[in-house]
């Protein structure tokens, strides 16, 4: 029997679908929640739908959202921008504003609602391209709300944020995924991929992907796809 429930941030990524893997491990009960906002690549969305359905989740709710909240994304479809594909040293392009708050706001309140105790949330602070709302610092302040905006935190049963990612790198959160049976080839990590799926190879998320497989010493299955089909 579930020990109880949680909400999963799915996105259709591999780190997202290694979190949700991880809450499986748990014996928690999912609820996923994918978000559609005009991304390039909203082809992740048929991702996370086969990463539920691998998972077993006990509800996916796709909630699609105005692409208008954050246009001035590179990552945006109508932004009109380009995707630049190397990392700097500054916020990239592609930085969506206060995305994962806007997330984790929208995954607090459907966790509150049906009683769920943990939200998990895929992101990581050390093979990412440097997002501020990726960083402990974030969380940490983001749980604070939680504690003092909701009635389960005024009441003193906070409703957990967990990062089991935040801290590992690429090639670490891979080797994770795969312990737990995690299957990569129903992840999709590229920002700007063609229209059947087939990934650009070299965004920032192609290129830390690449890496992340490389330093696991494990061929990336997703490679092996039948793009088109």
């Amino acid at each position: 029997m579930a020990a109880g429930k949680c909400v999963v941030l799915l996105s259709g990524g591999l780190d997202s679908a290694t979190a949700a893997a991880v809450a499986k491990s748990r014996e928690l009960s999912l609820f996923a929640l994918t978000f559609v906002y005009g991304q390039r690549h909203d082809i992740e969305v048929d991702f996370a739908r086969k990463i539920a359905n691998f998972l077993h989740v006990a509800s996916h709710e796709v909630i699609n959202l105005p692409d208008s909240l954050f246009k001035s994304s590179s990552l945006i479809r109508t932004s009109g921008k380009e995707i630049l594909n190397y990392h700097t040293d500054s916020i990239p392009t592609t930085y969506v504003p206060a995305r994962n708050i806007v997330f984790l706001s929208m995954a607090l309140a459907y966790a509150e609602t049906i009683n769920a105790t943990h939200i998990f949330i895929g992101v990581n602070a050390v093979d990412y391209s440097g997002y501020p709302d990726c960083r402990p610092e974030f969380i940490k302040a983001f749980q604070k709300v939680v504690q003092m905006g909701t009635k389960s935190g005024i009441k003193g049963n906070p409703i957990i944020i967990e990062t089991p990612l935040i801290n590992l790198t690429k090639g670490e959160i891979i080797k994770l995924g795969i312990s737990l049976g995690m299957d990569y080839s129903l992840t999709s990590s590229c920002y700007n991929p063609q229209i059947d799926g087939t990934p650009c190879g070299v965004c920032d998320s192609c290129r830390i992907r690449q890496k992340g497989f490389s330093e696991a010493g494990i061929p990336d299955p997703a490679l092996h796809r039948n793009y088109g089909k």
